[in-house]
Order: structure tokens, then C-alpha cells, then sequence
């Protein structure tokens, strides 16, 4: 993941989330313009890990959601894996048949 990506995502979890960049840079203690300043993908300001991981939980997010591959499947994908632990192994066999048969 390039930085261009994780800053998209930053953007993209932060208007989910329904907060204004100002919000979210005063919610991580940072000064009001730290993420709009980031959101501008300035090749030489670039977020801390621990900057990051505070934007995340400050957008009700996950560090799995953040970095999954497609982070707007992750809610889909992980609703899917959670049923599919506790299926029966015909029920699993079933979905497998007809995911392969499209």
C-alpha cells in the first residue's frame, strides 16, 4: 500500500465516519489543520504509525478494516466468514458449489 492509498483511505474513513478533517485532527490532538494538510497528499508530510492508528480508532474503524484489501468490502467479507464458522460442513459444501458454479 502506497501512501496515496493510505491517505485515500484516511479520507474514505473519515467521511463514513461523518467527521470533517478539522474534527478528526482535533479528536487525535493535533492541530486543526493536520489531516486536511494530509488529505492534500503533500509528497512530504506523512502520518506516524501511532498518528494512524489514532485516525482509525477516532473513525470507529479497525486497523483490519484499514488495511484489508478491499476495505469497503471488509463489513461484507467478515459477516460472511463469521456465518460460515459456524455452518455444518454440508451447509459450507453447499455455499462452495454454488460460489463455484456462479
Amino acid at each position: 500500500m502506497d501512501k496515496d492509498e493510505v491517505v485515500e483511505r484516511i479520507s474514505a474513513m473519515r467521511t463514513k465516519a461523518g467527521l470533517s478533517a478539522r474534527e478528526l485532527s482535533l479528536r487525535i490532538g493535533k492541530n486543526s489543520a493536520y489531516i486536511s494538510r494530509l488529505e492534500s497528499k503533500n509528497d512530504s508530510f506523512e502520518p506516524s504509525v501511532s498518528a494512524l492508528l489514532e485516525i482509525i480508532a477516532a473513525c470507529n474503524s479497525t486497523e483490519s478494516e484499514f488495511f484489508y484489501y478491499d476495505m469497503y468490502a471488509y463489513a461484507q467479507d467478515k459477516e460472511i466468514i463469521e456465518l460460515l464458522q459456524t455452518a455444518s460442513p454440508i451447509k459450507k459444501e453447499a455455499i462452495i458449489n454454488i460460489l463455484k458454479n456462479k
